[in-house]
């Protein structure tokens, strides 16, 4: 891949960031607001809210650890990120069964390992390497939107795949500012990083309860 292709690839991540900060299936969920969303709805919200917080915590400390030469402690930081991948898989496995949630921690893991592919590509500072990790997380948004949105109608594929971008986009901009020790700048990815989690998790929820109705009752 030529230079070119790579920063086309590189702006379709962080084109993605400009979008707005809830997606647009957001309010075809009832009940909504927090003040009116039904508890066990509200319940579902918190808990996806905190496992894909989770992620990003938990991959940020891979890049701190690995950027820093502290294998010992990368290695254990990504075991947590496994684990968090199959925690979040498994909560869709009440709604979708036991395949599904099989299928998309498989589609987790190749999320984080398009990323640690990144990382690697980005210590090395290996334009090559870094563009065939940029189009592994980009292949692989779509894969984790085409298999979400199957799954759910009330997820429409383009929202959920533009939403996908954006989280790659952020990981390549903490892992470019945590390499290149600018800060101040990296403070800001995780502040949106955080924010733009509760965005996927809300819109999971929401599209959750709106499909089945019954388990929120």
């Amino acid at each position: 891949m030529n230079r070119t292709s790579r920063l086309l690839l590189s702006s379709a991540l962080l084109a993605a960031l400009a979008l707005p900060a809830m997606p647009v299936l957001a309010h075809d969920c009832p009940h909504d607001t927090a003040t009116t969303a039904a508890p066990k709805l509200e319940q579902t919200r918190a808990v996806l809210r905190d496992l894909w917080v989770g992620h990003a915590f938990w991959v940020r400390d891979v890049v701190e650890q690995t950027l820093a030469g502290n294998t010992a402690a990368a290695a254990e930081a990504e075991k947590q990120v496994v684990a968090n991948a199959r925690q979040i898989a498994g909560a869709i496995e009440p709604f979708y069964g036991k395949p599904a949630s099989d299928r998309l921690f498989g589609l987790l893991t190749g999320h984080y390992g398009a990323v640690k592919q990144y990382l690697e590509a980005a210590k090395a500072r290996s334009t090559a390497k870094q563009d065939a990790a940029t189009k592994a997380l980009t292949d692989n948004a779509g894969e984790i939107a085409v298999f979400l949105s199957g799954a759910n109608p009330n997820l429409p594929l383009d929202t959920l795949r533009g939403l996908l971008l954006a989280h790659g986009g952020h990981h390549i901009q903490q892992i470019t500012q945590l390499r290149d020790k600018q800060y101040a700048q990296e403070a800001e990815t995780w502040a949106a990083m955080k924010d733009h989690m509760y965005v996927i998790a809300d819109a999971l929820a929401g599209a959750l309860a709106k499909q089945f109705p019954a388990k929120f009752a």
